[in-house]
């Protein structure tokens, strides 16, 4: 067995550190989030950066940061309001874990991001990533935040023929990277971490010939950097397939619901979803009449969704109808004038279909 003593043996390791943090001060991108060491700041945009693209991130970070300036002003917001601000990123189960912790911060640290490692641990939604990512770039604590790039860029640099998949070999990763670290200066040997693997250590067709650590990196000395990282399959995304109705009253009015307070998309609006499996698509119509007690005018049906979650896949079939007044509405829906549906948050697969009324 090797222990991480080993990997880290496999490269000179003060020299590796000296190549990374030089190329990283003289190359970093310009971000939104490294104008200044704000841990707030440092904290929504790990958050948001957690499986989506930094291009995508900017402008939500800029918006939810004008709305949203410190700690406290998004643990006093309405959750609507933050979901709406989040709208488009999705995995919105992120954006109520930072206002739960937020409002943790402020009532129980002042409004201040606590610096204490025991402390940042027990907020919501903070696990070992975004702990080190807060400690070491905020506060300059050497602290490891191991993601899927920095795994890629250890897996590469030490030879290591670990599967990334499993949790136990981030452990591993975790282990050399508080072997690895600058003591002087964790905040930008963390972010080159993090920037050679967004920028040159890329998971496919590496730029192994533009890379300012290729002289450390044991993978491109024994050609395979792109054999390396070992990563096993996920398993297959199981699909859903729903019809979504789409009501519309002689008012000009939209039938929209909540979703459940736990799950996926919790808490978010959308238009009425119906499991295929419920009802023959030929009794669309006359179930429509049934449970909402009106009658239908017009019914067409517009363009089929495809939209793909990380661990589900769904099949949306969209019908728009004309209806009279809706004589039942249940608890967790409402009526609302379709100039008033943006102030709602929607999942996105729901404003396409919103995009395909207008």
């Amino acid at each position: 067995m090797i222990i991480v003593t080993d990997y880290a043996k496999r490269i000179d390791q003060d020299a590796f550190r000296r190549d990374l943090i030089n190329w990283f001060n003289n190359n970093k991108r310009t971000l939104p989030w490294r104008e200044d060491q704000d841990p707030y700041k440092v904290w929504v945009s790990e958050i948001m950066l957690q499986q989506t693209q930094v291009d995508t991130v900017i402008p939500y970070f800029n918006a939810f940061i004008r709305q949203f300036p410190t700690p406290s002003a998004l643990a006093d917001a309405d959750e609507q309001e933050v979901l709406k601000a989040w709208e488009g990123l999705g995995y919105y189960s992120r954006a109520r874990n930072l206002k739960t912790a937020v409002k943790e911060v402020k009532e129980s640290y002042g409004g201040v991001v606590p610096k204490e490692k025991q402390s940042l641990s027990k907020l919501k939604g903070i696990g070992p990533y975004t702990l080190g990512a807060i400690m070491s770039i905020a506060y300059n604590q050497p602290e490891p935040a191991v993601d899927g790039n920095v795994m890629r860029v250890l897996s590469r640099l030490c030879n290591i023929e670990e599967d990334i998949a499993k949790p136990k070999t981030k452990k591993t990763f975790e282990a050399l990277v508080r072997q690895l670290i600058s003591e002087q200066d964790p905040s930008s040997f963390n972010q080159g971490l993090m920037e050679l693997g967004a920028l040159i250590c890329r998971p496919q067709s590496p730029k192994c010939d533009r890379c300012p650590v290729k002289a450390h990196c044991q993978a491109f000395h024994s050609n395979k950097q792109n054999v390396l990282p070992i990563k096993s399959k996920k398993k297959k995304q199981s699909t859903h397939s729903y019809y979504v109705l789409v009501l519309e009253d002689q008012s000009g009015q939209l039938l929209i619901e909540k979703r459940p307070e736990n799950g996926l998309l919790a808490n978010m609006w959308q238009f009425m979803m119906l499991e295929k499996k419920e009802v023959d698509q030929a009794l669309i119509l006359p179930y429509v009449e049934e449970v909402y007690q009106t009658q239908v005018f017009e019914h067409k049906q517009l363009e089929s969704i495809k939209h793909v979650f990380s661990h589900v896949i769904w099949e949306l079939d969209v019908h728009y109808f004309k209806v009279e007044n809706i004589k039942h509405v249940e608890h967790s829906q409402m009526l609302v004038e379709k100039s008033k549906i943006d102030a709602f948050p929607f999942p996105v697969p729901h404003q396409k279909v919103y995009q395909y009324l207008n």
